[in-house]
């Protein structure tokens, strides 16, 4: 094969620029072979090389008190004290699993993981944020259902549980979901790994699965939008075996304890060649390998696909020289496939062998930080200026508001997502101490008296509509969740899923998303410690609205400040945080009911955000707060809905009594920012308004916590009613409709 002629068709199927290829021939010195050409076109593809993103993503605040690892590495780790860190990253795998829904997914649980017990610690969480198109397609109900079994296939085997996430339903995704995994660990501080290869002459160790011809051209699929041919890539995607990973991080964890171990980088997106490169780059070192020394599972295979291959459940180590053995028996222990393929070298090179043959030379920084670096067309999208032509006070009040809140809880978007998470193992581990549903997940560490909490929140239609509002919201809600849970966060990691960057429009909301997550993190104090871009989410030229996803972690200080959304007992006041402004716009409640998307999206004030928490977290510090829920998408309607249908009691209900110096559905429905809606006891309020007042937060007193009924009035009228069980079990059992 390295015989084989590059071709101006060769060069366009492997996804690169004749000015690429140019760069590519400036570098050698020479025409590359196949073998080098497939190597540069996964390492300069979108999904590995980011050069359609470098330039924003440097806007982010990186670095914080707390953070021992930013962007860089497999994960960011952030130090939670008692010499103990939190490892933690967040990452797509979109277009596998529209592909191949299940394998698609499982595959994204199986990288992830491995991302974090390569860093040294142990995965002890997964969670996910999932986008589907609407359910009255069957095609999006197929994909959900084998996006949900992959991740639930894989990570229960695993036994790391799932203890939350979140999931949105648009017309955008409909063949382009999107599958957003997000995994936590734990590590002493002092024993994190890195993917560094250093050290002359260390020899280099293949350790896992066998390599095969699965997910060759993995990365440049996924940096490509999807046509009438996108079946044909079904070869693409990998397929993973959760049970021979988890013999693999085992094997890990064990070999890290030798102190033997210098680097190691799992064979994720591009496979060997991104392991090897990306060591030796960072080490600032070269590498040769022999790949008549790996592990094969189909016979016949060349150097460009052992280089290509995307097999899961693989790892490449270095270690110091003269203990291979003891590492390679440990993995052989294991049942783990292990054995030296190179060494490290001192020119900077990644050396490819096929025996005594030489099959490819590359400078490792021309793979990595030296790949093309692109500062593409920026334009405002011409719809924008028609968003803010729309006057909601045209719009008709429904004659029946009751009807509307009954269609809310029972549509995919507002209904429970118990049919997504009662297939997860979310208790093995017996860690988990807030259960899926909630703002957030809150976990033990044993033995530590501090919590984690966790969050995924982002709104690609608040962004889609004005993207650097929508920035800000996503870290402000993510934050704000920690917060309602009882915790103070302390860093994100990031997952950013977009449609084209060739697409001047595209890069505009890019830029516009990244510089409102900026002053957001810069406002909250929490610094980005890694993530993922995902470009090219598009479909027939129709691409996805731009869609950020956080991943905040916060640390809950003690047991006691444990809060959760659902209300505790009858008779307990039930008081609003922050102001009712009635925006309309963007909302779910105007799709919904008028089938339209107009209008821009609910607008923040930082400082008014910032204020919120800050009083919401010393309510909860000080003993005065019963539960807390954040008010977000479908309004104050759906917040007290959920408050009711999250309690332990089945029969939970409220007595709401709202001003009606808003329109009635506006009021109900709204989706301003920067509100949270609490219970207490009534003899708390006093010392609970002095803090609001203190933060300089409105509050006010909206009802009471009763037994067996809904009511929600708007002045003297009646809106919202009915029996509080007959509605949850509405809201309980929506999704199961379209699984049957």
């Amino acid at each position: 094969m390295k015989d084989v002629k590059i071709t101006k068709e060769i060069i366009e199927q492997h996804g690169l620029t004749e000015g690429e290829y140019k760069r590519i021939v400036e570098i050698l010195g020479r025409e590359p072979n196949i073998t080098e050409l497939g190597i540069y076109s996964v390492m300069w593809s979108e999904h590995c090389s980011y050069k359609s993103s470098r330039i924003y993503l440097k806007r982010l605040p990186t670095d914080g008190e707390c953070v021992i690892q930013g962007p860089g590495e497999n994960a960011g780790v952030v130090d939670i004290g008692f010499n103990k860190a939190i490892v933690f990253k967040i990452e797509s795998h979109n277009h596998p699993s529209f592909i191949e829904p299940y394998q698609g997914a499982a595959t994204g649980v199986g990288g992830i993981v491995r991302d974090i017990f390569t860093m040294g610690a142990r995965p002890i969480a997964l969670m996910n944020s999932l986008r589907f198109g609407p359910l009255s397609e069957k095609e999006n109900v197929n994909i959900m259902e084998g996006v949900v079994s992959g991740i639930a296939g894989y990570g229960n085997c695993l036994g790391i549980p799932d203890v939350g996430g979140e999931v949105y339903f648009d017309k955008s995704y409909s063949g382009n979901p999107l599958v957003n995994a997000f995994c936590l660990g734990i590590a002493d501080k002092n024993s994190i790994f890195y993917g560094k290869a250093s050290g002359v002459g260390n020899p280099v160790i293949y350790v896992g699965s066998r390599t095969g011809r699965d997910g060759i051209h993995g990365a440049t699929m996924a940096s490509s939008e999807f046509d009438e041919k996108s079946e044909e890539k079904r070869p693409n995607v990998q397929v993973g075996d959760p049970f021979l990973e988890k013999l693999l991080l085992e094997a890990c964890l064990e070999a890290f304890k030798t102190g033997y171990v210098v680097g190691i980088q799992d064979m994720g997106a591009a496979g060997l060649t991104c392991s090897s490169c990306e060591m030796g780059s960072r080490g600032d070192t070269g590498i040769m390998i022999d790949l008549e020394k790996v592990p094969l599972r189909e016979e016949g295979m060349t150097p460009y696909e052992i280089m290509l291959s995307e097999s899961q459940e693989r790892m490449l180590l270095t270690v110091e020289k003269g203990k291979e053995d003891e590492i390679i028996n440990i993995f052989k222990k294991w049942d783990l496939e292990a054995c030296v393929i190179g060494e490290v070298t001192d020119d900077n090179n990644l050396t490819v062998m096929m025996g005594s043959d030489l099959v490819a030379k590359i400078p490792n920084k021309s793979l990595t930080d030296e790949c093309p670096i692109y500062k593409r067309p920026v334009k405002k999208p011409d719809y924008l200026d028609e968003v803010s032509d729309f006057d909601p006070n045209e719009l008709p009040v429904p004659g029946d508001l009751n009807r509307v809140f009954f269609d809310m809880i029972s549509s995919p978007s507002h209904s429970s997502r118990r049919w997504i998470y009662e297939q997860y193992d979310h208790m093995v581990r017996t860690n988990t101490v807030v259960l899926p549903g909630s703002d957030a997940a809150v976990l033990r560490i044993k033995g530590l008296p501090i919590f984690l909490a966790m969050s995924l929140d982002g709104n690609g239609k608040y962004c889609h509509f004005d993207p650097k509002n929508g920035g800000k919201i996503a870290v402000a809600e993510s934050c704000r969740n920690i917060v309602c849970s009882g915790g103070k966060p302390l860093a994100a990691t990031n997952c950013l899923n977009f449609a084209s960057p060739e697409n001047p429009e595209v890069m505009w909301c890019f830029s516009e998303v990244i510089e409102g997550m900026r002053e957001a993190c810069e406002m909250f104090n929490t610094p980005i410690t890694g993530g993922n871009v995902s470009f090219y989410n598009e479909t027939m030229g129709e691409g996805i609205f731009p869609t950020p996803v956080i991943g905040m972690v916060g640390v809950v200080r003690d047991r006691v400040h444990i809060t959760t959304a659902g209300f505790k007992d009858y008779g307990d006041m039930v008081v609003l945080l922050g102001k009712n402004r009635g925006h309309i716009g963007a909302s779910d409640y105007l799709e919904l009911v008028f089938g339209e998307k107009r209008g821009l999206s609910p607008q923040i004030d930082l400082k008014e955000e910032f204020n919120l928490q800050g009083a919401l977290y010393e309510m909860i510090v000080e003993g005065y707060v019963k539960s807390a829920h954040d008010c977000s998408e479908g309004g104050l309607a759906i917040t007290l809905a959920e408050s009711c249908f999250l309690s332990h009691l089945r029969d939970m209900g409220v007595f709401i009594e709202l001003p009606d110096d808003l329109r009635e559905d506006f009021m109900l429905f709204g989706e301003d920012q920067s509100r949270v809606v609490i219970s207490i006891d009534e003899d708390d309020f006093d010392r609970v308004k002095h803090i609001a007042e203190k933060w300089n937060v409105p509050i006010s007193t909206i009802g009471f916590t009763t037994k067996g009924k809904f009511e929600v009035k708007v002045g003297n009228h009646l809106f919202l009613y009915g029996n509080s069980e007959f509605l949850r079990n509405i809201w309980k059992s929506a999704l199961d409709e379209y699984f049957k």
